[in-house]
This record gives structure tokens, C-alpha cells and sequence, in this order.
């Protein structure tokens, strides 16, 4: 079954977190002041919302980029505990990405 055939907030469960460009931490996260975030990895955005920091590639700041995985996930913000794997925000996100980018985000070695 195509994702498209699922209702906005159906889940598709051929949407992998594996097999995706970490879309979702590329997104603007707002912090709650009740999230536990360690701060020092919180900025504020142009409209005085505290945010995640994103790095110079556009990366969250929590991204463990050697592993791809978050390294404060047990202290992640409520929004990401919220989001989806495989939810219709999901699945815009990364078909968004897809086509601006052709194909997927470049990911930068080190």
C-alpha cells in the first residue's frame, strides 16, 4: 500500500527511520520551558522562540552525526517525542526534502 492512500494521520509503516536523511532533524524545534534540553544547545529564533541550534550544514545540534542518532534523546523536546515515524507531517517532510534536493541531503563526511 503507497503512502498515499493513508488519511492525514495514518501512519505508513513502510517509512523507516533507517532508511531516510534524518529529515526531521533538519526541522525548527521549539522548546518548551518544561522540555529538559540542556540550554546551552537552545537559540533563539528571529521571533524570540527558543529553539534547537542547528549546526552550519543545517543539522541539529543534538544530532550525533558519527552514529545519526540524537544525543540527548532521553532529554529531547516534547515536539520530537510528538513526531510520527511514518506520520502524513513524515511523509510531507521528507517528500519536500526529496524533491528540493533530488534526491536526498548531502551529507557531509568528516
Amino acid at each position: 500500500m503507497s503512502a498515499a492512500v493513508f488519511a492525514d494521520d495514518a501512519v505508513d509503516p513502510a517509512v523507516s527511520c533507517s532508511h531516510c536523511d534524518a529529515v526531521c532533524c533538519r526541522l525548527t524545534v521549539v522548546v518548551m520551558p518544561e522540555d529538559p534540553v540542556p540550554r546551552h544547545l537552545t537559540e533563539q529564533d528571529p521571533r524570540g522562540l527558543e529553539v534547537m541550534a542547528h549546526d552550519e550544514d543545517g543539522w541539529c545540534v543534538a544530532v550525533d552525526q558519527s552514529r545519526m542518532c540524537c544525543s540527548i534523546y532521553e532529554l529531547r523536546p516534547g515536539i520530537c517525542r510528538k513526531f510520527a515515524m511514518g506520520s502524513a507531517y513524515c511523509r510531507d517532510e521528507r517528500a519536500t526534502y526529496s524533491r528540493d534536493t533530488a534526491g536526498g541531503i548531502p551529507l557531509k563526511l568528516c
